[in-house]
């Protein structure tokens, strides 16, 4: 009788564990089951009725005016961008016909939430000579755009489209053929940001925010040159297009700067920080690979790819950014004194100007780094 007790004992407890087991797979399950990935989200509504906030545009490496956590619903965020052909000097003596949105290299950074639309009007005044679009990486359907705002001089254009994806993400002009690329290294090119809506988390799924947020553009030139290697003065930007087709099939840049020029952000134009603040960066190359570096710190936070739903990778001391891509990184700066934004490929950074300065004002702290002895002689 015992032995029969003992065996239902038994039977019972491992019955009861099985149970609690069972409910917690079942759960967990359920869990999995209730979170939609990303193949499955669907969207409803075109926007129409939600609120409506203009954004000021204005000009690298500075980002426009932008609350790091939404506030309240999705929006429609207007954006006006208006085209300029105008002749910029890239480095001392040497002049392109930009193809600009806003008149800059790069073209002003957007920033919205996660879920907002982006309600853009593109306005091609009559005063230039080329059509002109915009397609938008981070838009969904009629090539991000493109389809959809071809103008001709004297032209505007509106679209609108939802912000399904956080991240970073490129813009660009892609009037098709030949004139994707001649236009994009002619420096018509920028990025939008499309942050969470409950904004930034670190590795641990913290909560970040940044004090200050700067906006670099790699851009990669391709100057016509005549028989002698010398660069041709080109007159108008019709004669621009034509000349440039031969140059950039060469695959080898003339110049490769930050932000449309070869002393942008240096010395007087170097960006500033203090000790102690989160500076974010954003990073773009609308053409040409790049690896980024900032010597003397690192990249606290990188998010692959410059997209913030996958957790963010830490202590990068160099990060990748493919061709027609967007990064984004944080560094909490901890001494002072002047870093360096580069290009990890030496020769494009120091030789051709892919280069930037960070003046950091602050205490310095002999935990992290002290010198020892200063230099003198052999002993």
């Amino acid at each position: 009788m015992m032995k029969k007790n003992a065996f239902k004992s038994v039977i019972n407890l491992f019955l009861q564990s099985f149970a609690v087991i069972a409910l917690v797979v079942l759960f967990a399950a359920c869990k999995g089951g209730g979170s939609t990935s990303v193949i499955d989200q669907t969207y409803e509504g075109e926007g129409d009725n939600l609120e409506r906030v203009t954004q000021e545009m204005v000009a690298p490496p500075l980002l426009p005016k932008h609350d790091q956590v939404a506030i309240g619903g999705p929006k429609i965020v207007e954006v006006t961008l208006t085209i300029a052909e105008k002749k910029i000097e890239i480095a001392p003596g040497d002049s392109v016909w930009a193809m600009t949105f806003n008149g800059s290299v790069p073209a002003p950074m957007i920033v919205v939430h996660q879920d907002d639309f982006v309600e853009l009007t593109l306005i091609n005044p009559a005063t230039n000579t080329q059509l002109h679009n915009i397609d938008f990486h981070a838009a969904t359907g009629e090539m991000g755009g493109g389809d959809i705002s071809e103008v001709n001089p004297g032209q505007q254009v509106k679209f609108r489209f939802r912000a399904t994806r956080p991240g970073v993400f490129v813009y660009h002009c892609a009037p098709g053929g030949m004139m994707v690329p001649m236009h994009v290294v002619s420096g018509m090119n920028g990025a939008i940001m499309v942050l969470p809506r409950e904004g930034l988390k670190d590795e641990n799924g913290n909560p970040v925010t940044y004090d200050k947020a700067y906006y670099i553009a790699e851009q990669d030139f391709y100057l016509p040159k005549d028989a002698n290697g010398k660069y041709k003065n080109i007159a108008t930007p019709q004669q621009s297009m034509q000349e440039m087709e031969g140059a950039i099939k060469t695959l080898i840049p003339t110049h490769i700067v930050f932000n449309g020029h070869k002393t942008a952000l240096i010395g007087r134009r170097a960006l500033t920080a203090k000790v102690g603040e989160n500076v974010l960066f954003i990073t773009s190359q609308a053409n040409r690979d790049t690896r980024i570096h900032l010597i003397g710190g690192h990249a606290d936070l990188y998010w692959p790819a410059g997209k913030f739903n996958n957790k963010p990778y830490t202590d990068l001391e160099t990060w990748a950014i493919p061709g027609g891509s967007a990064a984004a990184a944080l560094y909490k700066f901890r001494e002072p004194g002047t870093y360096v934004y580069l290009n990890h490929n030496l020769i494009e950074a120091f030789a051709f100007g892919a280069i930037a300065q960070i003046k950091v004002e602050g205490e310095w702290d002999n935990s992290l780094m002290k010198q020892i002895e200063k230099p003198g002689p052999i002993k």
